[in-house]
């Protein structure tokens, strides 16, 4: 039988599958906020890494300035998809185009910072961090855990994809899943072999077991709850990718491979692990490849098709088990393009660009107005909407955190949300 050390030290330390913290107290304070699973509300972020060219994402085809800004990148009136009279989308989103007509996309425009930095690291940084300094070493979504945090010790928050932890949901304090590939998350003891299997029958068993009283059997009590809640998640996504067959014949690793072309399927994950009323209120995925500096027309065309297409292909699975109104998916990118097109036939690094945010839970359209081409800052579009406003409205009327805790201090709601 293991000793109360042993068993804290073990339970704190968890598999390579938790990003585990020391601030287990903290969730005895907050936990228990989050609606029963499978009837709370959901958020899943795409980030577009790299730097995505917004202009050319929102087009402002009514406007000359553009089109003399881009002789070769421009997108003419007729071939983009029509918003207003003034802007459309780029022609390569047509997945987006029925979440249009059900007003379930909303358009943000002109979404920056203070005094833009246009190196990818650093940028990418501010944006993950909510902290313009970037003196603080967690990030926005890590720091809400401890509010997203329900009774039965579900895990909130679950990043999907090859790389490292984002900076975006660091901080977390275990209540983060890091699923980078098939291994990442079959625990030594879950295994055929007997010996292994007794191992992990008796570590239930004790885990199931509170012998202290007072504070400390609140805090044991938490503990083991995350442990055991722990292993039925592992349980669970095993058995939702072992369902999981997106091509005869795929390898194993075709969720989790670095090519850029892999959203779709990930998007489906997601649905299918929304669906399995995990707990989960928080999905963090990535798509990558928007540096477009040379050639940009056909390589941005891809990408903003696969985006479309993803984000289409989530509601209309969640929408097939009726969990599609608790879902929004929002969009970001550590930065715009500069407005001129380069002499490569791309686009360089800039400043105020765009997000959107997808769902019936939305109001659909534009919100705000695009960014001035006659009025620049150094030939970079200017951002009128901070970022964090963007955050904290996301953070209180859907994920129903605290914004001013997690982003330290207070930002005006962006109304893009319908009444939650």
């Amino acid at each position: 039988m293991l000793s109360r050390r042993k068993f804290l030290m073990r339970s704190l330390q968890g598999t390579s599958l938790l990003a585990v913290g020391s601030a287990v107290p903290q969730f005895l304070v907050n936990t228990g906020k989050a609606a029963e699973a499978g009837k709370d509300t959901v958020l899943v972020v795409v980030e577009l890494s790299g730097g995505n060219d917004g202009l050319n994402t929102i087009i402002p085809y009514a406007d000359d300035l553009y089109h003399k800004a881009r002789p070769t990148l421009r997108f003419k009136k007729e071939q983009v998809i029509r918003v207003d009279d003034h802007i459309g989308l780029n022609p390569a989103m047509n997945g987006f185009r029925q979440l249009l007509d059900k007003g379930n996309l909303a358009i943000l425009q002109g979404v920056g910072y203070p005094n833009p930095d246009r190196s990818h690291f650093e940028s990418m940084d501010i944006w993950q961090s909510a902290d313009l300094k970037r003196k603080i070493g967690t990030g926005w979504i890590g720091r809400s855990v401890s509010e997203l945090q329900d009774k039965r010790g579900n895990v909130p928050v679950m990043h999907i994809g090859p790389k490292g932890l984002p900076l975006a949901v660091q901080g977390g304090a275990a209540g983060v899943v890091s699923l980078k590939n098939l291994q990442s998350f079959r625990l030594q003891l879950n295994t055929s072999d007997p010996d292994k299997r007794l191992a992990r029958k008796n570590l239930i068993e004790e885990l199931s077991k509170t012998s202290e009283s007072g504070d400390q059997a609140d805090l044991l009590a938490f503990v083991k709850r995350r442990q055991l809640q722990t292993y039925a998640t592992l349980d669970q996504l095993q058995q939702v990718l072992k369902e999981s067959k997106p091509n005869e014949g795929a390898p194993e690793q075709f969720f989790f491979d670095r090519n850029q072309m892999q959203l779709v399927p990930k998007m489906n994950l997601v649905a299918r692990l929304i669906e399995k009323g995990l707990g989960t209120r928080v999905f963090y995925v990535a798509l990558d490849g928007f540096d477009t500096h040379s050639a940009q027309v056909e390589e941005h065309r891809k990408l903003l098709d696969e985006l479309a297409n993803a984000i289409a292909s989530l509601f209309n699975d969640l929408q097939k088990s009726g969990n599609d109104k608790r879902v929004i998916v929002m969009t970001f990118s550590e930065f715009g393009r500069r407005v001129q097109e380069n002499g490569s036939r791309g686009t360089d690094h800039g400043a105020g660009s765009c997000m959107f945010v997808a769902g019936p839970g939305v109001k659909g359209g534009p919100v705000g107005k695009h960014p001035s081409l006659s009025d620049l800052d150094a030939g970079d579009l200017r951002h009128h909407t901070d970022f964090r406003r963007v955050y904290a409205t996301i953070l209180d009327k859907w994920l129903g955190c605290d914004s001013k805790l997690v982003l330290g201090g207070k930002f005006d709601h962006v109304e893009f949300l319908k009444a939650t």
